[in-house]
């Protein structure tokens, strides 16, 4: 296997960064929950990227053009584990799990499954396809069929809710949708739209939600309430000054003064403990990943796999942009993972499989000269 891996024409910079990340992502994780008494949940991280390089290397060397076959199906199969979530029915059904006060997660007892971050691939799969044969050539029909396809998983997920994950899988389906250059007067009518329906958004936000914006704006009123994250955020940030305090010495991670540190706030447990200079490294590493996911788009001469490698290039850009302006209280907190650094089982195996899917379509770019 190692010697077909080696082989092979895989481009390494997005093979090799995500596994240096994944793997930075477990010693933060271990050093944040270390002395907590919770360092299992790191043990717990290495299985999820074992299974998760199990995905890749299984996707690696599938030919992505079968996604496209499947994209129906796994939309369908998609909306089907959402629905579960939903809060009139998850309280009544003994295999969801109520985290946070929302229905995000179907417990099987060996495996918990999110079915929200299973869909931000499917958003990618899905969409690609459905605009595969029409680039250049949206109409006003296409662009609302489309609409509503992708607002279903949307407003599913935000009914559990989670606004942050629905915002993911709408920027993936909104990257697909642009990358297939819609006429400029339908960009319009959709951000007017859009533009209008905000107002009806924010008064049907859940009071925590809002709470969370009106902490972001004035993030001084409520400094105990929920101002209390971002303020330990930046305090925590600010710590690890030019080379970091060192793995399992920052203040604020180990002595649990920053909430959830292992997931929302893994980057500035990280700049915590890295500082500056440890904090711009990953920066230019996940830089770095999304220019070559870019220019895989660019130079994939199969539809469908520019696409796809768009709509997983708008998942990566969207979270790691949000988490890490979150973390330094230039957005509102909204719970999103950071891409492979970020406790979690599901997001993790999804980022790696969607590494696997794109080193596929840069295998059959190269070495196929696709057929």
């Amino acid at each position: 296997m190692w010697r077909r891996i080696l082989n092979s024409p895989i481009d390494w910079f997005i093979l090799v960064i995500p596994l240096i990340l994944t793997i930075t992502g477990i010693i933060t994780i271990y050093t944040i929950t270390f002395n907590q008494g919770r360092s299992a949940l790191a043990t717990d991280q290495t299985i999820f990227a074992a299974l998760g390089l199990v995905a890749l290397i299984i996707l690696m060397f599938s030919d992505y053009r079968f996604l496209r076959s499947l994209s129906g199906v796994l939309y369908f199969v998609g909306l089907v584990l959402l629905v579960p979530l939903l809060p009139w029915l998850a309280v009544k059904l003994p295999f969801t799990l109520k985290v946070f006060g929302a229905y995000r997660w179907l417990d099987f007892g060996f495996f918990q499954l999110q079915p929200a971050e299973v869909f931000k691939l499917i958003g990618a799969i899905f969409s690609a396809s459905l605009l595969t044969n029409f680039v250049s050539r949206i109409n006003w029909r296409r662009a609302l069929s489309y609409l509503l396809l992708a607002l279903a998983p949307v407003l599913l997920v935000l009914a559990q809710p989670d606004l942050g994950t629905a915002a993911v899988i709408a920027a993936v389906f909104t990257g697909v949708f642009l990358a297939a250059l819609p006429p400029g007067r339908i960009i319009i009518a959709l951000l007017i739209v859009f533009a209008l329906a905000a107002p009806v958004s924010w008064s049907n936000l859940k009071p925590y939600q809002r709470e969370r914006v009106e902490a972001f704006l004035s993030p001084t009123a409520d400094p105990q309430g929920q101002g209390y994250n971002v303020r330990q955020a930046l305090i925590a940030v600010g710590s690890g000054g030019l080379s970091g305090r060192g793995f399992g010495q920052g203040s604020q991670t180990v002595l649990n003064f920053l909430p959830v540190a292992h997931t929302d706030f893994v980057f500035a447990g990280f700049a915590e403990a890295t500082g500056f200079i440890g904090s711009l490294t990953i920066l230019w590493l996940y830089i770095l990943l999304i220019f070559r996911i870019l220019a895989l788009a660019r130079d994939s001469t199969d539809t469908f796999g520019s696409l796809l490698a768009v709509g997983i290039a708008a998942k990566f850009i969207f979270q790691i942009t949000v988490h890490i302006g979150m973390n330094l209280g230039l957005l509102p907190v909204t719970g999103i993972p950071l891409p492979f650094m970020s406790y979690g089982g599901t997001s993790l195996i999804i980022d790696l499989a969607a590494i696997g899917i794109l080193q596929s379509i840069h295998i059959r770019q190269k070495k196929l000269g696709f057929q």
